[in-house]
């Protein structure tokens, strides 16, 4: 705020807020006070929480996720952050027209006993002492070795540590100033730039935002005032330099032209001394010594109210860390240990898959119904019997096939006999009407149980992308094996019904006669009364054509057929009974005897034992997982001891 300017008319009533804002003032002490049994404002007692927060802060502790309490100074362009960082460091920074500040500052201010300061930059991990007459000149050079030396801007922070006689124990952000209309040299999206950046630090609830803002300005449209609001809409955790907001005001004539930091301090004095209207404000709430009292209290409040939280976040974060460590196998360093975690990876996969393919448990995949195998196998099965028996339909032409068939292989012989051609003939045609069935549900099933192995496998094996291949490839091939052996036996199976016809099944015999028992009924139905339909058994109702015709054949027709029905069960029945056999024994074959073999196979065709090391090399993701969790942890651990220790020194000063 300059000596010579006219106040804005968002200055005018101000005299009738003083009282409100003196009232606020008092609130805030008191809330201090509250807290100076453990955190005073002097300090050495400031200084330690201070410096933990900026060792947390220098560990990047931020990218774990864990917010800081910080100071964050936003403002317009040209609306004097860096001057009044600057009279609360006494030290000049970079100035000038457009953007000064183009990389988030953080300024490390801290009392020095000794009369000689000491002040250095740090950035892109390297630390560059420099001097009073020369800290903005390095500043300069630093920003343009971040962010170019262009007007560009950057996220990349830069520190700079002041250690000065008489300097408040500070840490503040600095963020670029808000511009709307980019000048030559800055990119189109400056604005966005530089308010994701301002976002970025004002968002979390643990930041305090220090509004700088000019006392020309209209107050309720200044771009700074309503980011601030967007995360802090009732000025909660905002302090305003000039304007009243939340935590409250305080009003600064910031340093003009060359004057020294004592000369702009007396003026600085005297203006609100002096002035009409400026000297009518109260006096604690004026001065870049109360700003800075003022931001001493409120940091040590907030560094103390988040401490606790900070710790447990640390905590909860590093056993986190260690648990998914953990879960990562150790690095194996000799042929022994490849060897070993090989054996285990077969054993563990053979396991799995014995609980879900062979003894139906799901446990280890309760929520994953597709890894359910034996509900999932007893409902393929299910299906396919369903299909079987909807395959051939006996009712369609009743007798006219067999009354065709009979005809056709007819032979001198006696003609009450059924001949075995005529049932031979009629059953290879409805086996081979069937035959496909049997063929597409054994790859069904297969196509099922190699993505189970395969799963499993992969599951067992993923922390050793090499292996993970080797036993991918021993999976597919091994069911593929399988797969064809299947088939095969299943093309022999229903060739044998086929070209074969024999059952001992007591089953068949009691149905034939059931059903035979109905011979005369149906057939007079047929040929004495015309009737163009039948039952039989019991049920069932037939549409018949004009079988009486053929009342030579009816009797041998009706047996045949009859035949035909019962035999027809005995076998759909069979296969389906042989193929939930095949099934199991196969299944228990590649778990127990041909998956290790395979697996074994496929390892050593990669190269010969000697080779077998190199497939436990870790893959890219795993080995970049690790580090990233080992550095985590470090990180972690060095935060926590730095919170352990300044815990103890709080316990400590408490006591």
């Amino acid at each position: 705020m300059g000596s010579g300017r006219k106040p804005s008319a968002a200055r005018q009533g101000f005299d009738e807020r003083e009282a409100n804002a003196k009232e606020e003032v008092q609130a805030d002490e008191a809330v201090f006070h509250d807290h100076l049994p453990i955190v005073s404002s002097s300090n050495d007692r400031i200084r330690p929480l201070l410096d933990a927060v900026d060792r947390l802060r220098q560990l990047n502790v931020m990218k774990e996720g864990i917010q800081l309490p910080t100071i964050v100074v936003v403002g317009d362009q040209s609306s004097g952050k860096s001057s009044v960082l600057e009279s609360l460091a006494c030290i000049n920074l970079p100035r000038g027209d457009g953007i000064c500040t183009r990389v988030p500052l953080i300024v490390r201010l801290k009392h020095h006993p000794s009369l000689v300061p000491e002040i250095f930059l740090q950035f892109n991990d390297q630390t560059v002492p420099t001097d009073e007459a020369h800290v903005a000149d390095a500043i300069k050079r630093a920003t343009d070795e971040i962010a170019g030396d262009g007007k560009g801007i950057s996220n990349t922070e830069l520190t700079l540590v002041v250690k000065k006689n008489g300097v408040p124990d500070l840490t503040l952000v600095d963020l670029p100033g808000i511009t709307r209309v980019p000048v030559h040299g800055q990119p189109e999206n400056i604005y966005e730039q530089i308010a994701n950046i301002i976002m970025k630090y004002i968002s979390p609830e643990e930041s305090v935002i220090l509004n700088v803002l000019s006392a020309n300005v209209d107050f309720s449209t200044c771009e700074s005032i309503m980011m601030s609001q967007k995360v802090d809409k009732n000025g909660e955790r905002t302090i305003a330099v000039v304007t009243k907001i939340g935590l409250g005001y305080v009003c600064v004539r910031n340093r003009i032209g060359n004057e020294s930091y004592e000369d702009a301090r007396k003026e600085e004095a005297a203006l609100f001394a002096t002035h009409q209207l400026l000297s009518k404000i109260e006096k604690s709430t004026v001065g870049i010594q109360v700003l800075a009292n003022k931001l001493v209290r409120i940091q040590a409040n907030i560094i103390a109210k988040c401490l606790p939280d900070i710790v447990r976040k640390i905590n909860e974060k590093l056993k986190a860390s260690i648990s998914e460590l953990n879960k990562i196998p150790r690095r194996l360093l000799s042929v022994a240990e490849v060897m070993a975690a090989f054996m285990g990876i077969i054993g563990s996969s053979k396991e799995s898959l014995r609980k879900i393919l062979v003894r139906g448990e799901t446990d280890e995949y309760p929520d994953e119904k597709n890894m359910h195998c034996a509900a999932r196998l007893v409902e393929m099965l299910n299906q396919f019997s369903i299909e079987l028996h909807n395959c051939s339909d006996h009712t369609k032409n009743f007798m006219m096939n067999e009354i065709e068939v009979l005809q056709e292989t007819k032979g001198i012989e006696l003609p009450n006999f059924v001949p075995q051609t005529a049932f031979q003939t009629i059953m290879q045609r409805q086996v081979e009407g069937m035959s496909k069935l049997p063929i597409e549900f054994v790859e069904e099933v297969w196509t099922y149980i190699e993505e189970v192995v395969i799963s499993v496998l992969n599951h067992h094996s993923e922390s050793y992308h090499q292996i993970q291949l080797s036993t991918r490839r021993a999976g597919h091939n091994l069911v593929a094996k399988m797969k064809e052996q299947s088939i095969n036996w299943v093309a022999e199976i229903v060739q044998m019904e086929k070209e074969t016809d024999y059952t001992c099944n007591p089953e068949y015999m009691k149905e034939w006669n059931e059903l035979m028992e109905q011979q005369q009924t149906v057939i007079d139905n047929i040929t004495r009364y015309g009737s163009s339909k039948v039952v039989i058994d019991g049920s069932r109702e037939l549409v018949v054509g004009d079988l009486r015709r053929y009342k030579h054949v009816l009797l041998q027709a009706f047996d045949l057929k009859m035949r035909l029905i019962a035999y027809w069960k005995i076998v759909l029945m069979r296969l389906v009974d042989n193929m939930a056999l095949h099934l199991q024994l196969s299944i228990r074959n590649l778990v127990n005897k041909e998956m290790e073999k395979e697996i074994v196979t496929e390892l050593l065709g990669t190269g010969g034992g000697v080779a077998i090391e190199k497939l436990f090399v870790e893959s890219p993701t795993v080995a970049s997982k690790r580090e990233k969790l080992n550095t985590s942890i470090n990180l972690l651990r060095e935060s926590q001891e730095v919170m352990a220790n300044i815990m103890d020194e709080i316990a400590t000063a408490g006591d």
